[in-house]
């Protein structure tokens, strides 16, 4: 079997809700799929079960979302 997806790069510019659910739909067994603000501060440490989508202030993804 595939290892599991762990980077989303379609995504980049496709709005931030629906980039959400794809990934929810995609890896069910994440713990935390959430959009944040593309300025914001956020903890550095590392998780594998959840991935950020960075939006801009129309709610665009503007990074490629990743796990961690």
């Amino acid at each position: 079997p595939a290892p599991p997806k762990t980077a989303w790069p379609a995504l980049v510019n496709q709005p931030g809700e629906a980039a959400v659910a794809t990934i929810q739909a995609e890896r069910p067994d994440l713990a935390q799929v959430l959009t944040v603000p593309e300025d914001s501060m956020v903890t550095m440490d590392f998780r594998e079960d959840r991935v950020r989508v960075f939006v801009d202030a129309q709610g665009i993804v503007c990074r490629e979302p990743t796990c961690g």
